[in-house]
C-alpha cells in the first residue's frame, strides 16, 4: 500500500466508507432492478417496469454513482492517485453511455412516464428538481 494521499491517514477511512456505501448503492439497486422492474441492468434482458424507488428516488443512476464511488473508495484507501483519474474516465464513460445511448432508450420504451420521471429525479446527484 502506497502513503495515504496528501499525506492524511484519515482519507483511507473515507475510501473505506465510499467502497461500503457504494457496494451497497449497488447491491440494492440491483436487487430493485430484478424485484420492482422485473428485469436486470443489460440490454439484453431490460425492465418491465421503469424503476423509480429506492436510490432511484434520488438519482437516475444510482448504479453508476455507485461504481464510481466504489473506484475513488479504493483511490482513497490504497493511496493510489492513479484511480482517481481511472474514476473520471469510468464516469466520463458512464455519462455518455447514459446520454448517447440509455436515455434515448428510456425514453422510447417509457415515454411520459419517464419524461416525469426526468423532471422530478436529477441524472448524478440528489436534490432538487433535474431541470
Amino acid at each position: 500500500m502506497q502513503p495515504a494521499l496528501l499525506d492524511f491517514p484519515p482519507l483511507r477511512w473515507l475510501g473505506a466508507l465510499f467502497i461500503a456505501a457504494g457496494l451497497f448503492v449497488l447491491l440494492e439497486s440491483f436487487a430493485r432492478f430484478a424485484l420492482e422492474g422485473r428485469g436486470t441492468p443489460a440490454p439484453v434482458l431490460p425492465t418491465s417496469r421503469l424503476v423509480v424507488h429506492g436510490f432511484y428516488r434520488y438519482v437516475r443512476n444510482p448504479m453508476y454513482a455507485a461504481v464510481v464511488s466504489v473506484i475513488l473508495g479504493q483511490a482513497l484507501l490504497l493511496g493510489n492517485v492513479w484511480l482517481l483519474g481511472y474514476a473520471a474516465l469510468v464516469w466520463t464513460a458512464f455519462h455518455l453511455f447514459v446520454l448517447l445511448y440509455e436515455e434515448p432508450k428510456l425514453r422510447r420504451s417509457y415515454g411520459g412516464e419517464y419524461e416525469a420521471y426526468c423532471a422530478r429525479v436529477r441524472r448524478w446527484w440528489p436534490g432538487g428538481r433535474s431541470r
